[in-house]
C-alpha cells in the first residue's frame, strides 16, 4: 500500500504479473510484466516510500518498475542462486534487504543497485523486516525459525575499531578492555597476566555451511536423484516445491521426472494431490502434473 496515497496498492501474483491499483475505482491502473505460461510467480513486492518506483521478485530474479514511466522494467538483477522470497528496505530506504530459498539475505545499494553486504542463514529465508533505527535485522525462516540480529550503532562500530588499532600498535590487550568494556567472566583475572607477542596473530576457523543432498545433486545436474532425495518421510512442503522450481528453472523437470514406473511415481502424486488446492504451491502443483500427463 502507497504511504503517500492509501488507496494506491500494488500487488504480485502467481500469473507472473504485477498490478497497481486504485482502490477507489477497483481497476488496476497499471499491469506490469507478463502472464505467459513459464513465466516464475511474483513472489513479493515493494513500493518506494515515494511512490514512484516498485520492486518485484520472481523466482531468482529482482525488477525494479517505473511508475512514472507508465510500469517500464528499469534493471532486472540476478544476485540469488533461489527464488526471492521476501524484501524489505532499512529506515530511511538507502538500503534493500532481499532473503531467498538460498538461505541468504543481500543489502543493495538503492543508489546504484549494487550488493553492498551479504548474510548467510541457517535455512530458506519466508520473511525479512528490518528496525526504523537499522540496528535489528528480524528474518523468519522455513524451518520454523525466527532469527534477529543486531548491528553495531556507528558509534560502537568506532569505539571498538578504535581499540583494535590501539591493540595492534601497543600489543596492550589491557588497553582494549578499558577502552570497550571488560566482560564480567574475566573481571576475577589474576592481576597479572602475561601479554601475547604483538606479531602473533590468530586465524579464526572458517566454518562453511553443509550441503543438503539434495543440493549436492543439483550441482552434480543428478535432477532424478535430487528429486528422490526430498520424496522422503517427513520432507516439508516447502523443501519439496523448491527444488519443484528449481528443477523448473534449471529445465530439468522433465529429466527428472522420467524414466519413472507407478511405484516411484507414487509418493510425486501423493505430494502434488495433498498440496495442489493450497493457493501457495497448487500452480506449480498443476504445471507438474501437466508434464506427468
Amino acid at each position: 500500500m502507497s504511504n503517500l496515497n492509501p488507496s494506491l496498492i500494488l500487488t504480485g501474483s502467481y500469473d507472473s504479473t504485477v498490478r497497481l491499483f486504485d482502490a477507489r475505482t477497483g481497476a488496476a491502473e497499471m499491469v506490469m510484466g507478463s502472464a505467459e505460461k513459464g513465466q516464475a510467480p511474483v513472489e513479493d513486492v515493494l513500493l518506494f516510500p515515494s511512490d514512484t518506483l516498485a520492486l518485484s521478485s520472481s523466482g531468482p530474479i529482482l525488477r525494479v518498475w517505473d511508475l512514472v514511466a507508465g510500469g517500464r522494467c528499469l534493471r532486472a538483477l540476478s544476485n540469488h542462486q533461489k527464488t526471492i522470497t521476501c524484501m524489505a528496505f532499512n529506515g530511511n530506504a538507502s538500503r534493500l534487504l532481499t532473503g531467498g530459498l538460498d538461505q541468504m539475505v543481500k543489502v543493495y545499494d538503492v543508489s546504484s543497485y549494487r550488493v553492498v553486504h551479504t548474510m548467510r542463514y541457517s535455512a530458506p529465508l519466508l520473511c525479512l523486516a528490518m528496525s526504523p533505527d537499522d540496528t535489528h535485522i528480524a528474518a523468519g525462516m522455513s524451518d520454523g525459525t525466527l532469527s534477529v540480529r543486531r548491528r553495531n550503532t556507528s558509534e560502537e562500530e568506532a569505539q571498538a575499531a578504535a581499540a583494535r588499532k590501539e591493540v595492534a600498535r601497543t600489543g596492550d590487550f589491557e588497553s582494549m578492555l578499558e577502552k570497550i568494556g571488560e566482560p564480567e567472566y574475566l573481571s576475577q583475572r589474576p592481576a597479572t597476566k602475561p601479554k601475547g607477542d604483538p606479531d602473533e596473530a590468530k586465524l579464526a576457523k572458517e566454518h562453511r555451511q553443509k550441503l543438503t543432498e539434495y543440493d549436492k545433486l543439483l550441482k552434480q545436474f543428478k535432477y532424478g536423484e535430487a528429486l528422490d532425495a526430498v520424496l522422503v518421510p517427513g520432507t516439508s512442503a516447502v523443501t519439496f516445491f523448491s527444488l519443484l522450481q528449481e528443477l523448473v528453472y534449471r529445465e530439468g523437470l522433465r529429466a527428472a521426472l522420467s524414466g519413472r514406473d507407478d511405484v516411484l511415481l507414487e509418493p510425486v502424486l501423493q505430494m502434488l494431490t495433498k498440496y495442489i488446492a493450497d493457493t501457495r504451491w497448487g500452480p506449480l502443483a498443476c504445471e507438474v502434473a501437466g508434464v506427468l500427463l
